[in-house]
């Protein structure tokens, strides 16, 4: 035997620690085995368990994966909207139902896919020759679309026109726009029917993978829509679906109604995250603006949802309908058309009659608001913009509340009302009328100021006294009136800050509360920049400016002895009924109450007897009378009794030829009866001409003193 190898511990004489011997290596490597074929048995029973699960406990769901159907994937569609009605029922805005081809695009579908689609409908459907929306772009995209025709042009390009100015192959949008400028005129010299499939085309074109859009609408005869529920296999994505179509009546509320967007154009990029917070697609078809975006939740019906069939490789196969869906509510608007146009003859002829009497040469038209005084419905909103170029007149209903003018003498009650707020005068206070000079500035004076004439707090409103606020202005500063003081301008913002409170409290300047949106408040100028000028002609209406709608809501607030309601043209919800008309009523819109102005019921009286004396009062000032509201009076044709406050607001204005012309806006805040107040009337008349010796216009007194008839003759007042 050869001598056993020792280790170089065991030469070395060291006891060798890491060399370790087995007591039983059989047992070790036979339970590694069974360790192994234990891991092994469990995962078999694992596997087992899971084709179970899949072929007896789920088999119905694993068969659908395997024929290709997506359950998980749906497509939710926008279903028609609601219609728009006059207070009377009279359809203003109408969704018409149109038969609709539909295409749904899959994950593989390509152009030359979509082109042999779109050229066998065109074999199958009416032909729609409304190509005014086709490009010379679109043509080139169907011409391309088909393969043979794409590997023609490719044949003729160059290896340098394949290629960047390095060398480098171009990116395949890069080559695209070579391969479009080699297709020519001739090419894309199509006929009607190959037009018609061109608008298929690009509709289907332009449908995102797995989204579903009408590519075509119409009247689809029973063979046609049969063909195409037969072949729907064959003409992958297409399918017969529904649509609608928004018809707005010709009537001068249509501009007041907005717009509703096409399913290609889905929710506007600017209303996108708005909408989607409460839960609407991003292709719904929407309200972008006045009536159709405020009322959006009741118009917008309940969504189609639909589940998209595709097959193994993607390709979409067809479609289940999982919730039809359902038309949305409608809207009954408080607005009685009649009512309103009638109104707008009232503006037509008095405009043309102001003109006729040499006060119109600069007009630029007239507007009217009437509101319910009890509940804050809107009546009637009558507009009437003048070119004063050509002379002509149009309609201009939305002026009423997106068109803001200076409003002169009819804030008084509001200065008023300030003054008492901060304890500067009291009740039926007397001050003097007279010349109010500044150091360093021109004298303000009222239309009658002659000297200087005791006038207590309802006189101030029947004259229309500006000095008379000028001065509450002057007490708001702590400075009451000397002849030629100069004035402290320290103030001044917090003083003008209050009156501008006040006036809000009201509805000047500030939000109506209209239930639509656009509401435009009037042009405020920053009230930390303003002084005591500033504050004092503000005082007396001349410097901010408001628009019509919040004029009515001042009176209507007058009215109301200071609770001011919010405005709204919708009178109620209602469902749609069997026949697609309006059904049961859903929602009634009722007052909403927007500030309680901070006056006493004494103060209130004031006003109120005030505006009756504007009216009605027969006191003579310098030998005219002193009602500045007369031509609104019963022995001047008013049927009943009208409270009021007029306004003429001197604005300047350059004529064409560069001369500075002297006009007015001549402005009425008004509310009829005078015992029982049931409407509220503003109305503003732009640029109205100032005759010699100051002679205006009664424009403003005339509209408000028909109005009222026309509402007494129409409805009778109770």
């Amino acid at each position: 035997m050869s001598e056993k190898r020792k280790t170089r511990n065991e030469l070395s004489g060291k006891k060798d620690k890491t060399r370790k011997v087995l007591k039983n290596p059989t047992m070790l490597a036979s339970g590694r085995v069974k360790l192994l074929f234990f891991v092994i048995t469990v995962l078999f029973l694992v596997l087992i368990g899971k084709l179970y699960h899949m072929q007896v406990m789920n088999q119905s769901f694993y068969e659908s994966k395997q024929s290709g159907g997506a359950g998980s994937l749906q497509i939710v569609q926008g279903s028609p909207r609601g219609n728009i009605y006059d207070a009377k029922g009279v359809p203003l805005a109408t969704t018409e139902p149109v038969e609709a081809i539909e295409y749904t695009r899959g994950q593989n579908t390509t152009a030359d896919d979509m082109r042999k689609i779109a050229d066998r409908l065109v074999g199958i459907l009416s032909l729609d020759n409304d190509f005014d929306q086709i490009t010379e772009r679109d043509k080139k995209d169907y011409f391309l679309a088909d393969a043979g025709n794409l590997n023609k042009i490719n044949q003729q390009l160059t290896k340098g026109e394949k290629t960047d100015k390095r060398g480098n192959l171009l990116t395949g949008a890069e080559l695209y726009n070579v391969q479009l400028s080699k297709v020519t005129a001739e090419d894309i010299n199509f006929n009607e029917q190959q037009m018609f499939a061109v608008k298929l085309f690009k509709e289907m074109n332009a449908t995102a993978v797995f989204n579903t859009t009408v590519i075509t609408t119409g009247n689809l005869t029973a063979e046609q829509q049969a063909y195409i529920g037969e072949h729907e296999g064959e003409l992958q994505g297409v399918s017969v679906g529904n649509s609608w179509n928004r018809k707005y009546a010709d009537t001068v509320l249509k501009p007041l109604l907005g717009t509703v967007t096409t399913q290609k154009q889905g929710i506007p990029s600017n209303l996108l995250d708005e909408y989607l917070k409460e839960g609407f697609q991003r292709n719904d078809r929407v309200g972008t603006a006045f009536l159709e975006k405020g009322y959006e939740k009741y118009l917008q019906g309940t969504p189609k949802i639909s589940k998209v069939l595709t097959d193994k490789q993607g390709n979409v196969t067809g479609t289940e309908v999982e919730q039809k869906g359902s038309k949305g509510d409608n809207l009954k608007l408080t607005i009685d058309l009649q009512f309103q146009n009638a109104v707008d003859r009232i503006l037509e002829e008095q405009v043309n009659a102001m003109i006729a009497d040499g006060f119109g040469t600069y007009s630029q038209g007239a507007y009217a608001v009437v509101l319910d005084s009890k509940t804050g419905a809107v009546l009637a909103l009558s507009g009437l913009k003048r070119d004063e170029t050509t002379g002509a007149l149009q309609k201009d209903t939305n002026g009423t509340f997106q068109s803001a003018f200076v409003p002169g003498s009819v804030v008084k009650p509001a200065t008023l009302t300030a003054g008492w707020n901060a304890n500067v005068i009291a009740n039926n206070q007397m001050l003097y009328d007279m010349p109010i000079q500044l150091a360093g500035s021109s004298a303000i004076t009222s239309w009658f100021t002659n000297g200087s004439l005791p006038i207590n707090a309802v006189q101030a409103l029947e004259y229309s006294s500006n000095t008379y606020m000028v001065q509450i202005a002057l007490k708001m500063l702590g400075q009451p009136y000397v002849p030629n003081m100069s004035v402290d301008d320290s103030k001044s913002v917090e003083a003008f800050k209050k009156l501008r409170e006040t006036f809000a409290s009201y509805g000047l300047g500030t939000s109506t509360g209209f239930d639509i949106p656009g509401e435009e408040i009037g042009y405020l100028p920053d009230a930390n920049k303003t002084n005591v000028s500033n504050l004092l002609m503000e005082s007396f209406g001349q410097f901010d400016t408001y628009t019509p709608l919040q004029l009515a809501t001042y009176g209507m607030t007058l009215a109301n002895n200071g609770e001011r309601l919010s405005p709204h043209i919708v009178d109620g919800i209602y469902e749609t009924d069997s026949q697609g008309g309006m059904g049961n009523l859903v929602k009634n819109i009722t007052p909403k109450i927007m500030d309680k102005v901070n006056i006493t019921p004494e103060n209130m009286d004031v006003l109120h007897y005030g505006m009756y004396k504007v009216v009605h009062g027969n006191e003579f000032v310098n030998g005219q009378i002193g009602a500045t509201g007369y031509y609104m009076r019963p022995s001047q044709g008013a049927e009943v009794s009208i409270s009021a406050k007029t306004g003429t607001a001197e604005v300047p204005y350059k004529a064409p030829d560069g001369t500075t012309i002297p006009v007015t806006v001549n402005n009425v805040v008004a509310f009829a009866p005078t015992e029982n107040p049931q409407i509220s009337i503003g109305v503003m008349v732009p640029q109205t001409t100032v005759k010699e010796g100051g002679v205006t216009s009664k424009i403003g007194q005339n509209i408000t003193r028909e109005i009222t008839n026309l509402y007494n003759s129409m409805y009778h007042f109770k």
